[in-house]
């Protein structure tokens, strides 16, 4: 399912016709266009499983192995969920974000799905660290503003992890207030994933949103960008044709499929009996 010409037209069109706001900080920026995920998984060859004319949508990896669902009439505050199958050598996860979650955030983590798997050994807590995120103990960080908390838990002592990130309006006193989003990474779920997640999360830069778009608290700083809605619309295609090439590469690198051997020729006839 390549994305379309006219569904590139349509988000061109969404977006020439506004003017860009850099918004900050990025955990209160709001949802943004959730197009940039979709497109994205579209763009490395995955394919939609769900009822077209439903408004939950379903996209499935080439291999089976990897499903996104979106489903704006969840019965729960989870939005949207991205599932891996177990395998016969790396067990199964899932991680599962918020309506409020910016879509920047989940684009970082399929990106970096789609990508080869670092070589190095990923730390969240060192790269919110690096960003200047405060630490009650090593495994909690909070956000310079003190509004987006990052949660560690280990599974009965064990080097298994649960990840939770959260946003809450400020407390009486405390971290803790009226509770805006939330994003968590079940057991499992590869640490390269949860660091590309973090590290957008934790990038001082602004994000873009239009003047009317929605954030996820009024205390969200918006001020009219130097990007023109031509760059915002150039930058999305550019990321697309990135990741076409990209899955090129990767189908070219996959060894061919064993074909199954040629049977033994038949063997002769035998002579009928003489009478």
């Amino acid at each position: 399912m390549p994305v379309s010409e006219k569904q590139l037209a349509a988000f061109a069109d969404t977006h020439l016709w506004r003017l860009p706001f850099d918004t900050s900080p990025r955990h209160l920026a709001g949802p943004g266009d959730g197009r940039h995920v979709t497109h994205g998984l579209a763009a490395a060859g995955w394919q939609r499983t769900s009822d077209v004319l439903s408004p939950e949508i379903i996209l499935t990896s080439p291999d089976h192995r990897y499903n996104l669902q979106f489903d704006p009439q969840s019965a729960t505050s989870t939005w949207w969920t991205l599932r891996a199958k177990p395998t016969g050598t790396e067990p199964g996860w899932n991680a599962a974000f918020g309506e409020l979650v910016p879509a920047e955030l989940l684009t970082a983590m399929t990106d970096a799905l789609l990508a080869p798997q670092p070589t190095e050994e990923s730390d969240p807590f060192r790269t919110l660290h690096s960003a200047n995120w405060t630490t009650d103990t090593v495994d909690t960080a909070h956000s310079p503003d003190g509004m987006c908390h990052a949660e560690r838990q280990f599974v009965d002592g064990h080097s298994v992890r649960f990840w939770t990130i959260e946003v809450c309006e400020p407390g009486h006193g405390t971290h803790w207030g009226r509770h805006l989003w939330r994003a968590s990474f079940g057991s499992h779920t590869p640490l390269h994933l949860v660091d590309a997640f973090v590290a957008v999360l934790a990038d001082p830069a602004p994000l873009q949103r239009g003047m009317y778009d929605r954030t996820a608290h009024y205390s969200a700083v918006k001020q009219p960008s130097q990007l023109t809605p031509q760059q915002v619309v150039a930058a999305h295609t550019s990321r697309l044709d990135a990741i076409r090439v990209q899955a090129r590469a990767a189908r070219r690198q996959q060894p061919a499929p064993r074909t199954a051997a040629a049977p033994p020729p038949a063997p002769a006839p035998l002579p009928a009996p003489r009478r």
